[in-house]
């Protein structure tokens, strides 16, 4: 897997949404997130800026979930379900990607993914704070 990747496209489940995203910091910026809708979406992020995401098709599809403060903006189809992207709350400026949504990549292929503390969001405490990390493991690569 290129971490250094730059551009790439992506699209949810049924192809309906589709996007061109230009990566801030490759791959490199993967990550999760503690709050409770990350919790429960359980998807890995990168970081591009508004500018550089570009929908190619579904926008008539593209639906919009806000919650708490209303700040952040998290996409998904309307059609099959799947999270695309999100505004950030921590930054307006940007949005994450789900990478399970970008062409040839896969959340597994991440050995190792910070997960950021979004119980106690940056915005409210003006701390960021890295609640730990997760990991994959192959079964076939486990000893024994």
């Amino acid at each position: 897997m290129d971490l250094d990747i730059t551009e790439i496209d992506g699209a949810c489940h049924c192809k309906a949404v589709r996007f061109h995203v230009r990566l801030k910091d490759g791959l490199r910026s993967a990550r999760r997130c503690t709050c409770s809708y990350c919790q429960m979406r359980g998807a890995i992020a990168v970081s591009a800026r508004l500018e550089d995401l570009h929908l190619l098709a579904g926008e008539d599809v593209l639906r919009c979930y806000r919650f708490n403060s209303g700040t952040a903006r998290h996409y998904f189809c309307g059609t099959c379900g799947i999270y695309t992207h999100h505004q950030r709350r921590s930054n307006p400026n940007e949005y994450g990607v789900n990478v399970a949504c970008l062409e040839g990549i896969s959340p597994f292929d991440f050995t190792e993914v910070i997960v950021n503390d979004g119980i106690a969001h940056p915005s409210d405490t003006g701390v960021a704070r890295i609640a730990g990390s997760l990991r994959f493991v192959p079964a076939d690569a486990e000893p024994g």
